[in-house]
C-alpha cells in the first residue's frame, strides 16, 4: 500500500494553560497554548518537511475548535480529528518553576481525548504511514486503550515502524501498577523508544541510566533504537550495539520545558525516516542527538509547544555556532 504519510500519531490534543504574569489586580494570568504530546511531535515533523496525520478527539467547544485550527495551521492532516458532542476538551494547567521544569494539573475526568473508540479508527491513515507514534495518555482508560492497541496492531501489520514515548503522568492513572503495565505493553511493541530518566527509574528502579537502559533492551529485544532523555543533562542513544551521549545545549533564555521531549522525539523520527534504524554508527547517533538536542533547546525559549517549534535553519544555526 502507498505510504502517503511519514508519521501518523494517536493520542491527546489539549490546551496547556501556562503562567503569563499577573493582572493589575494581582491575579495570575494564563495563556491558552495548544498542546498534547503526539501533536507536538507532528508539528515539529511538519517543520522538517514531513507529511503527518493525527488521530484523536476533542470536545465540540471553543477549545476543540481552537485546537483544530491550530493543528490545521501546522500542516497536520486532521481528517481523523473527531469532535465529541458531550465531553469537553481536556485542559492542563502548567505551573512553571524557576529552572523551567513543570507541574501539571489536569482537567480530564473525563476529557474528550479519552472518548476515542476502536470503531472510530481511520484504517486508511494507519495503513498509509511509515511510522506510527503513540504514548500512554491514550491508554489510561479502557475504551481509548483498546483503540490504541488496535491502532498499533493495524499499523504494524501494514509495515509501519512503531514509535513509543511513555510520557508518564502519574495523576492521570488509577494506579501505578496499571501505568507500568501499559508502558510495558508499549515497550514490547515498539521499534523506536524515547524514554525520560524518571521513567527509567519508574520501570527499573535504576538511577544509573545505562544500567536501566540495558535492562529494558534485554527485556524488549524488539526495540531497535532507544533514546534516554536526561533533561538539562542531555540524552543517550542506544542502537546496533552502539552508545552515544550528547549533552544538552545550555545557551540561556529557557522559559519552560513544555514540548522539549516531543521536539526531541520528532527530530529522532525525522532522522529515522532518512537513515533507518539498522547498522547505525556511534557518529550517526551523535549527529542525530545533536540535532534533536538543539531543537529541544530552542523550544524551551518560548511558551507552549505546537506554535513554538523551531525552523530547521534555527537548529542548524545553533549547531554551526556550537560545533
Amino acid at each position: 500500500m502507498d505510504k502517503s504519510f511519514d508519521v501518523v500519531a494517536l493520542g491527546e490534543l489539549l490546551i496547556d494553560f501556562t503562567e503569563s504574569g499577573t493582572s493589575e489586580q494581582g491575579n495570575p494570568l494564563w495563556e491558552a497554548n495548544p498542546g498534547g504530546a503526539p501533536c507536538n511531535v507532528l508539528a515539529m515533523l511538519n517543520k522538517l518537511g514531513r507529511k503527518t496525520a493525527f488521530i484523536g478527539k476533542v470536545g465540540n467547544d471553543v477549545y476543540g475548535r481552537q485546537l483544530r485550527d491550530v493543528v490545521t495551521e501546522a500542516g497536520i492532516d486532521t481528517a481523523a480529528l473527531l469532535f465529541d458532542p458531550e465531553v469537553h476538551t481536556t485542559l492542563a494547567v502548567v505551573h512553571t518553576f524557576e529552572n523551567g521544569d513543570r507541574d501539571f494539573s489536569f482537567y480530564r475526568n473525563p476529557g474528550a481525548d479519552m472518548m476515542l473508540k476502536r470503531e472510530e479508527l481511520p484504517e486508511d491513515r494507519l495503513k498509509a504511514c511509515r511510522i506510527f507514534h503513540f504514548g500512554t495518555l491514550s491508554m489510561t482508560h479502557e475504551g481509548v486503550r483498546e483503540a490504541t492497541k488496535a491502532a498499533v496492531r493495524t499499523a504494524r501489520e501494514a509495515g509501519a515502524l512503531i514509535s513509543f514515548d511513555p510520557n508518564l503522568r502519574p495523576p492521570l492513572w488509577s494506579s501505578e501498577a496499571l501505568a507500568k503495565e501499559c508502558i510495558e505493553w508499549g515497550l514490547s511493541r515498539a521499534d523506536v523508544v524515547k524514554i525520560a530518566d524518571n521513567e527509567i527509574v519508574f520501570l527499573t528502579g535504576e538511577t544509573d541510566y545505562d544500567k536501566g537502559a540495558a535492562i529494558l533492551l534485554q527485556q524488549y529485544p524488539n526495540i531497535r533504537l532507544l533514546n534516554v532523555t536526561l533533561g538539562a543533562d542531555g540524552a543517550i542513544s542506544f542502537c546496533s550495539g552502539h552508545r552515544a551521549f550528547v549533552p544538552a545545549f545550555r545557551l540561556g533564555g529557557t522559559i519552560e520545558t513544555t514540548g522539549a521531549g516531543d521536539t526531541f522525539c520528532a527530530c529522532v523520527l525525522h532522522d529515522v525516516l532518512s537513515n533507518g534504524v539498522e547498522s547505525r554508527s556511534e557518529q550517526s547517533l551523535t549527529d542525530m542527538l545533536r540535532f534533536a538536542n538543539a531543537a529541544a533547546y530552542l523550544v524551551t525559549t518560548k511558551k507552549g509547544a505546537i506554535r513554538s517549534m523551531p525552523q530547521p535553519e534555527q537548529i542548524h544555526a545553533i549547531l554551526s555556532r556550537n560545533p
